[in-house]
């Protein structure tokens, strides 16, 4: 995980300033952009059951190594002067198309590292997103001074060699009964296939799935889960607003107190620092607190302070006290949304159910800049952002106090019970 989200966040520097360079046009640059995640979001969405059917193991070897080849083909047929802004745009897809199934199959691979590892899955979550959060620190960093060192196109090269290394970790270094294909349960009430000895007829294999059902599957179990379905609503909205605030309201402030660039790199690496620090400490401890206080306490800090301060005209030092404070409650939400998804989903659904969670939670992202454009040009910042603060607090606070949240605490004991039967099971 830790080098291929790092290679592509090398990616997400180089990539955008090769084609501003190479084009001259910011309309292009943002196309090329699109046309990354737009594939990535939707693939990633279809390839639950693929991954559920031919294990997450396989699948994010190949992806990795399917995106290491279309990385690299854009140095590659640059220097040979065969790279024309169609052909990028189809390179591009097929990196987005790849990396979407690639980082679905690592995610569904945590819960049975946790079993191995007899850790709990706090723990586990925790760490995975210490290591998302220090690749999104350190690969921009990285990008950026291989950029104005050897140029951006050093920096897809490197993107490719990660997606490479990443392939070649997972096929040779883990262990070999790990990330293989989900066993389908067996249905309901059905009774035991008649005894060879008893029968001259031939044992008929089990009927498989088609892609289709398996897809139906996913999204029945999601959508009868009250629990899992309030927690994909709710991140959807925090995480469309979070793009806007991201995208819109940051830069504004910037531009208006007079910060500039600096500022929002100030604020956005004080943040990503105690989203790390956050998250460390919740891998050490949260399997040890109250789910649910966590969790919205977490969302009080990480939310509606952050929007309410560019609001209220701040001096810079309160800004970054705020953004401080928000970054480190940030860091203890995701171990336990991560903790809740895999211990309430089956594991024979686990690629689809998580896909499917989590494309629904991402799809406000691409309307958050726009609509927090059109909002800021026509009420101007303080109000926009007082208006989303409120609107973020009311999500995150407000909606806790609906019962079906109780359900967030139940399940601590599952946990343990699940790591002494896989314990047992290695054992026998």
């Amino acid at each position: 995980m830790a080098v291929s989200l790092t290679g592509t966040r090398i990616s997400g520097i180089a990539l955008p300033w090769f084609v501003l360079v190479a084009t001259g046009s910011a309309t292009r640059t943002g196309l090329v952009a699109f046309f990354e995640m737009a594939p990535y979001v939707l693939v990633k969405a279809l390839a639950g059951p693929l991954v559920d059917k031919v294990g997450p193991r396989v699948v994010s070897w190949t992806a990795d190594l399917a995106s290491a080849t279309a990385a690299a083909a854009v140095p590659v047929l640059h220097g040979s002067g065969l790279l024309s802004f169609p052909v990028l745009l189809a390179l591009v897809v097929l990196i987005g198309a790849a990396r979407g199934p690639g980082d679905l199959a690592k995610e569904v691979m945590v819960p049975e590292a946790a079993d191995r590892g007899r850790v709990p899955l706090e723990r586990a979550t925790g760490l995975s997103g210490v290591i998302e959060r220090l690749a999104s620190t350190v690969g921009p960093a990285a990008g950026g001074t291989l950029i104005a060192l050897v140029g951006p196109l050093t920096g897809l090269a490197v993107n490719a060699a990660c997606f490479a290394a990443g392939s070649v970790i997972v096929t040779l270094t883990l262990p070999r009964s790990m990330g293989r294909p989900a066993e389908n349960p067996p249905p309901p009430n059905s009774q035991p296939a008649t005894s060879p000895a008893r029968s001259n007829r031939p044992l008929k294999k089990p009927e498989q799935p088609g892609y289709w059902q398996r897809f139906g599957e996913g999204w029945t179990f999601l959508r009868g889960d009250p629990l899992l379905f309030a927690l994909v609503v709710m991140v959807g909205v925090t995480n469309l607003l979070d793009a806007g605030f991201s995208a819109v309201l940051v830069p504004v402030w910037a531009e208006e107190s007079g910060n500039g660039p600096t500022g929002i790199g100030l604020v956005g690496s004080t943040a990503g620092a105690m989203a790390i620090t956050g998250s460390l400490l919740a891998a050490a401890i949260a399997h040890r607190l109250r789910r649910r206080a966590v969790f919205f306490i977490g969302f009080l800090l990480a939310g509606a302070p952050k929007f309410l301060v560019l609001a209220s005209g701040a001096p810079m030092g309160a800004v970054l006290a705020v953004f401080a404070v928000s970054g480190f409650g940030a860091g203890f939400i995701n171990p336990i949304i991560g903790a809740v998804l895999f211990e309430r989903i089956p594991r024979p659904m686990l690629g689809r159910v998580n896909a499917l969670g989590d494309s629904l939670a991402g799809s406000g992202i691409p309307l958050g800049g726009l609509i927090a454009g059109a909002a800021v040009a026509a009420a101007g910042l303080a109000p926009v952002a007082l208006a989303a603060g409120i609107a973020y607090f009311l999500t995150t606070s407000l909606t806790g106090l609906r019962p079906e949240w109780r359900a967030m605490d139940r399940t601590r004991g599952a946990t343990r019970e699940r790591a002494r039967s896989s314990a047992s099971d290695r054992s026998g």
